[in-house]
């Protein structure tokens, strides 16, 4: 299973395992995509109430918790016989109580080394660009002016000089979905900055779509950005989208108007984003 074409159809004929770092928001639903794929796919939750939920999706469910000294629950019987590992944990670096996400990564590599893993998607963010850098794309280099950033393009650099899995780091751009849209914490604000700033967003459905296109095209020991191609103006998009929402919108500060970063994605030239109209 040397090439690309031969290496999918040996993934899918031997019914590959799959394992997920973290069944959240995103994580969920991919493991649902997954299995209706033929993956057999294992995930990990914090918490007990999630086992059943995992279960009845057909998710082989674990309690695993990461934390900066320790992990919590049996990871080693996790990754056991993983072909493919993702990891999608949310980093908690914006809480009132930020964690050592460079540290809980620093625990868990050691562990993924010396497992069955061959090939790894590592969930990241465009945030680790700063906010005022301009047009990039994935062949920029990141210079974060944010903490979350810092944290995130460090633990990228560790996965990827790894030579024990090939690894893709996938960077999102802010994530929005049926039941999440950032124009809800916006609504009713006033006074609110950069107003001509572009947006540059994701639907959780692209998304999952992104992870199946990197995994059937076998798309590793690559940077992806995961930004739908439209980028409306701040103020725009979230009074459309709140007025469409029947929601307060946002009053902007225009005076103090500066254009930031746009994110574009070299997967445009291959990948068809289906959710225009929800951005």
């Amino acid at each position: 299973c040397h090439s690309f074409s031969a290496l999918f159809k040996c993934l899918i004929m031997e019914k590959a395992k799959i394992g997920i770092l973290g069944c959240g928001w995103l994580g969920l639903p991919l493991a649902e995509r997954l299995i209706q794929n033929n993956f057999q796919v294992r995930g990990t939750t914090t918490s007990a109430d999630k086992i059943e939920v995992l279960e009845n999706l057909g998710v082989s469910p674990f309690i695993v918790v990461l934390n900066e000294k320790s992990i919590d629950g049996n990871i080693e019987e996790f990754l056991k016989n993983i072909d493919l590992l993702i990891i999608d944990i949310p980093p908690k670096l914006r809480t009132i109580n930020p964690e050592n996400f460079v540290g809980k990564m620093k625990l868990l590599i050691p562990i993924v080394e010396n497992s069955s893993v061959q090939k790894l998607i590592f969930v990241s963010s465009t945030s680790v660009f700063s906010d005022d850098a301009g047009d990039v794309d994935e062949d920029s280099i990141p210079k974060p002016d944010s903490d979350s950033g810092n944290q995130l393009l460090e633990v990228e650099k560790m996965l990827q000089k790894s030579k024990s899995f090939e690894t893709t780091i996938l960077r999102f751009g802010g994530l929005i979905g049926d039941d999440r849209n950032p124009a809800k914490t916006l609504s009713g604000k006033t006074n609110v900055s950069n107003p001509d700033a572009p947006v540059n967003l994701i639907h959780l459905k692209d998304c999952i779509s992104i992870m199946e296109f990197i995994i059937k095209k076998n798309i590793f020991q690559k940077i992806i950005h995961g930004v739908h191609p439209s980028h409306p103006p701040k103020a725009e998009y979230y009074i459309q989208k709140c007025l469409s929402l029947n929601i307060p919108p946002p009053e902007f500060r225009f005076s103090s108007s500066k254009v930031n970063k746009i994110v574009a994605s070299n997967l445009e030239r291959d990948f068809r984003f289906l959710f225009h109209n929800d951005i």
